[in-house]
């Protein structure tokens, strides 16, 4: 799984999260590297598990052929307390590391494969997020 070496600070404070607020992306939008990507729709944090099994699945559906380029990296802490605490006392421990997708940001990128079998990558690692994707090509309209 995806964890930072060495982080600054072990909690980070939570942001606001309204999603009406949130606006697009400006970074990473746009396909560097492969010839389809899987494109946010939506916001949400995506913890560094779900990077994981999205990447399980694309790596197993495009075999030894394909190539495959994550392109966000779980860098935020996310805590959790412990079940059937009680309010107060304080912040819960770190649990994990999550990244905040904005809608427009690429999140995974494939090639050397055909389009039909990147497709198929795609729409199941999709599934594997908690955000509602779409899949660009090179050809389409970024």
């Amino acid at each position: 799984m995806l964890t930072p070496k060495k982080v600054k600070f072990r909690k980070w404070q939570t942001q606001r999260s309204n999603p009406k607020a949130r606006t697009a992306d400006t970074r990473g939008i746009k396909l560097a590297f492969g010839s389809f990507g899987l494109k946010s729709e939506t916001q949400a944090r995506v913890k560094s598990t779900q990077i994981e099994s999205a990447r399980k699945v694309i790596s197993r559906t495009l075999t030894k052929t394909g190539k495959y380029w994550i392109r966000i990296f779980p860098d935020r802490p996310f805590t959790s307390k412990a079940a059937e605490v009680g309010m107060g006392k304080g912040k819960g421990d770190p649990q994990g590391y999550c990244f905040d997708v904005l809608p427009g940001r690429i999140i995974f990128e494939v090639d050397g494969v055909d389009e039909a079998i990147a497709r198929e990558a795609l729409r199941k690692a999709g599934s594997k997020l908690p955000i509602k994707t779409r899949i660009v090509s090179r050809a389409h309209k970024q």
